[in-house]
Parts: C-alpha cells; sequence; structure tokens
C-alpha cells in the first residue's frame, strides 16, 4: 500500500499532464448604462440538475465541489456565496434604475482538501456562472444572458495557512473574486480578466 506521500507524488505527477488554460473573462457592460443602475435584488440559482459530492479525492468529476464550510446544503451554500460576491461587486451603483441581477450556476468546483493539504502548484477554482440584469419594477431585460468565467488559481499549502491565519478563507477568496468579477463587468474598478496555466480540475 502506497503511502499517502508517495501516494500525492504519484497524483501530482500525473496532474501535471492536465495542465490545463483557465480564464477569467466576460464581455464588460457598456458603464454609461449602469451608471444609472441601483441593485434591488440578486438571485441566485443553482439547478437540481448540477452533480455534487462530498469525495475528498484529488479530480472529482462533479459540478459542484465544495468543502469549504461544514457538511451541509452544498447548492445552498454555493448560492449564498455567488449571491454575496454579486451583492459586494455591485454594492457601488447608486443610479436611479432599480435593476435585479439574476445569477445560474453552471460549474462551482473549488478544491478539496486533499489537493489544499498534499499537492502543490496545483489546484484551481473553477467557476462558472450565467448572469442578466432586469428592470425590477418592469421585469425587462437590460442586458443579454452572459457566460462568466471566474476562475483563478487556489491556495494551497503553506500559502494557504497563512491565508487562512488572516482570514482569508476559501470562501472569503472567492466571494472577494465574484465581487471583482461583477464590479468590473460592470464597468467600474480594475479589470480582473487573463489566462492561466495550472493542473487542475
Amino acid at each position: 500500500m502506497l503511502k499517502p506521500a508517495l501516494l500525492a507524488l504519484g497524483l501530482a505527477l500525473g496532474l501535471a499532464g492536465c495542465a490545463a488554460t483557465w480564464e477569467t473573462a466576460y464581455e464588460q457592460l457598456d458603464p454609461a448604462q449602469t451608471a444609472g443602475w441601483r441593485v434591488a435584488a440578486v438571485e441566485v440559482a443553482v439547478p437540481e440538475t448540477l452533480t455534487t459530492s462530498e469525495t475528498n479525492s484529488y479530480i472529482p468529476d462533479f459540478d459542484i465541489v465544495w468543502h469549504g464550510e461544514p457538511a451541509g446544503d452544498r447548492r445552498a451554500q454555493v448560492a449564498a456565496i455567488l449571491k454575496e460576491g454579486i451583492e459586494k461587486g455591485a454594492g457601488g451603483l447608486n443610479g436611479k434604475t432599480r435593476v435585479r441581477i439574476v445569477a445560474t450556476v453552471s460549474q462551482f468546483h473549488a478544491i478539496t482538501p486533499v489537493v489544499r493539504e498534499r499537492l502543490q502548484d496545483s489546484g484551481v477554482h473553477n467557476i462558472q456562472y450565467t448572469v442578466q440584469v432586469f428592470e425590477a419594477r418592469s421585469g425587462a431585460a437590460l442586458s443579454q444572458p452572459q457566460l462568466i468565467k471566474a476562475e483563478f488559481p487556489a491556495l494551497v499549502g503553506r500559502a494557504a495557512d497563512e491565508a487562512e491565519a488572516k482570514g482569508l478563507t476559501q470562501r472569503v477568496q472567492i466571494v472577494n473574486q465574484i465581487a471583482a468579477v461583477t464590479q468590473n463587468w460592470l464597468g467600474r474598478g480594475a479589470d480582473p480578466r487573463g489566462s492561466f496555466q495550472r493542473r487542475g480540475r
């Protein structure tokens, strides 16, 4: 039976062949339009068709993989994370038109504890969702539905430990990423878009 360290090494070497290109990508909305908005509500849907699992493995092949909070309703936890991030990113809108932002999760694949503990230079928070803006009162669509990729490298090992010691848990990091993406998608703040290569799922 392989020792844990040897098993981790073997899996890390195996994952080396699985390096992929990941990205934070979306089409920014017109700042002249969004400047007139004020967010009245954020709604997040997590379809029941998305697969989920509590399996703590190196490359679990599921749509929802989330171990950053105590065991519970993972769909509800994921919806709350996305809602908090979007609300935070849209918080600076002070226009007169009240809008509703509706998001639907298509992928929320964070790293597992075993990846965080045993691998280095591996692991991606693979977060994707479709988002659309509606006028709150009439329900009229103010934007087209758009797929947003909010993928970013996960912290593992000592870097993860140091971040958590400062209060930057996986949940906080993901909320902050979604907030930064939302803010710039709405035409404000620094642009976080870009791609990177990293072993992960």
